[in-house]
């Protein structure tokens, strides 16, 4: 599988790039190109910053321009806030990752352009790219930091990569109640309140145990939970 090239221009910070390295190891993207970079990726400040994840920095290709960064790519996306007045494809950082994962088992290499810090990429830089990736952002402050960005994009990327429930409930040590067991806690939990005068209300009382029935049924509980229920209610019971 072929995964897309990060490609920093001119960043002005080795911070930055450390932050930037760390955001791409935590999305799986390995392979970082600098185009120009003002300050030593390699300093302390940037090994620092990228916290741990120095093997990319280390891995790392410098480039003297854009054209040579991108000149072995058959497919380069630029990121940028603004249209610049050109004729291009568009895309929301999700579209671009389902491209991109859509073609990374083909002979396709691809890269996502990054501008530097103060100014984004320059027009000469956005008119090298294919498509332009935009991330939609409140239009009274859309600026972002440029580990930022990567992280952001790079995330959509991760994620079309991995298989993970969008929800689930972690039981840990203990493991959901059987029908079985919530009905006999539902017997223990009726005879308790048998003494209580709400429910010797025998127009009430179906209600109440409806809506009591209703609340542990609806709530995925677990063993260790029941047992924890049991307690309290024979302490309250003593009581």
């Amino acid at each position: 599988m072929k995964n897309p090239a990060i490609i920093l221009v001119n960043p002005q910070m080795a911070e930055n790039v450390g932050m930037s390295a760390r955001a791409m190891m935590n999305c799986g993207l390995y392979e970082m190109r600098i185009v120009a970079p003002r300050e030593n990726h390699l300093s302390e400040k940037a090994i620092a910053a990228s916290s741990g994840a120095d093997k990319i920095l280390h891995n790392a290709k410098i480039y003297d321009s854009t054209q040579d960064a991108i000149a072995d790519l058959s497919l380069v996306y630029a990121t940028t806030a603004r249209r610049r007045n050109m004729i291009k494809v568009v895309e929301t950082a999700e579209a671009a990752a389902c491209e991109m994962s859509e073609k990374a088992n083909s002979n396709v290499s691809y890269g996502i352009l990054f501008g530097p810090e103060r100014t984004g990429l320059h027009n000469d830089d956005v008119a090298l790219a294919d498509k332009i990736i935009e991330i939609p952002l409140n239009p009274e402050h859309c600026s972002l930091n440029l580990s930022q960005a990567v992280l952001l994009v790079g995330y959509e990327w991760y994620k079309k990569q991995i298989s993970v429930p969008s929800a689930q409930l972690i039981t840990n040590t203990s493991k959901l109640a059987d029908k079985e067991k919530i009905k006999h806690f539902f017997d223990f939990l009726d005879d308790k309140l048998s003494g209580c005068k709400a429910f010797q209300n025998e127009e009430k009382r179906p209600s109440m145990l409806i809506n009591l029935h209703n609340i542990f049924q609806r709530g995925e509980i677990t063993e260790s939970e029941l047992n924890t229920l049991y307690g309290v209610i024979n302490y309250l019971s003593q009581k």
